[in-house]
């Protein structure tokens, strides 16, 4: 038993959440998943160049197919589960998961999140933005904006042999404190080696609760915040598409992240 084991049985005999060491990513998986991330974060860099009014979400779709697969990677949305394309495009009141869409056409006054994730040589990578089409409105500027500040204020309480929970009481203090509400149910997740991996992250928990924050460990901080109340519905057509209940505004901004010995690293945002 090494000096890393110890500390997590010590922590667990407390009665402390800690990852499972299968969690804890090796050097070299960490090498390899930031070179999925950097692609990652081109695709948004891409998106974010080509953006405008006028444009369908269809069209986001094959700049993220197109860019993805010319720098050798796979978007790892599409086909996931059934989901049909390869990337996530929610505009005003979609909370998550919407499916780009050629009659989807943004127009002035639009806020949209973009959720781009990435497979490079196996290994997986995942990040979000907010984009405000054309002049909007003084409310969408303001869901925007706070949102931002919420994930910059969960990073900036992300300290190795923290929880998780200290992420979620900054995020959740400061949407709560705007007026706003956060999605309970829909979190952010354990990520690089595969898609979706432990732990499920919220960001409603109390301070000093959840799993001990790792070095080695990596994730997404990703809070959904809405205008009114947190609850939705999802589109039973579809299966996928997840949208406010009382049809508000919401807005998402994602963050991959990694927890070092000496803090906390973005890989992709």
């Amino acid at each position: 038993m090494d000096k890393l084991d110890i500390k997590l049985w010590s922590l667990a005999a407390k009665g402390q959440i800690v990852p499972d060491r299968s969690l804890l990513k090796t050097p070299e998986q960490i090498e390899a998943i930031k070179k999925s991330a950097d692609l990652n974060t081109a695709v948004l860099d891409h998106i974010a160049t080509h953006i405008h009014a006028g444009m369908s979400t269809a069209e986001i779709d094959k700049l993220v197919y197109d860019f993805t697969t010319e720098h050798g990677g796979i978007p790892a949305p599409l086909n996931y589960e059934g989901f049909p394309k390869s990337v996530c495009t929610s505009i005003n009141n979609v909370i998550c998961h919407g499916i780009p869409d050629e009659n989807e056409i943004l127009i002035e006054g639009d806020i949209i999140n973009v959720d781009v994730s990435t497979i490079l040589n196996g290994y997986y990578s995942d990040a979000s933005r907010m984009f405000t089409i054309g002049k909007v409105s003084p409310k969408a500027e303001k869901i925007v904006r706070v949102t931002k500040e919420c994930v910059e204020l969960g990073l900036k309480a992300a300290k190795p042999w923290g929880h998780l929970g200290d992420i979620a009481y900054a995020i959740n203090t400061h949407a709560r404190a705007n007026g706003y509400s956060v999605v309970e149910d829909i979190g952010g997740h354990g990520i690089g080696l595969e898609f979706h991996e432990d732990p499920f992250v919220s960001y409603v928990t109390p301070k000093g609760s959840e799993m001990v924050l790792v070095p080695g460990m990596m994730f997404t901080i990703e809070p959904m915040i809405n205008e009114g109340s947190p609850d939705f519905y999802i589109d039973e057509d579809n299966g996928w598409t997840v949208y406010t209940e009382d049809d508000g505004l919401s807005a998402q901004v994602e963050y991959m992240v990694l927890i070092t010995e000496t803090g906390v690293e973005v890989l992709t945002k």
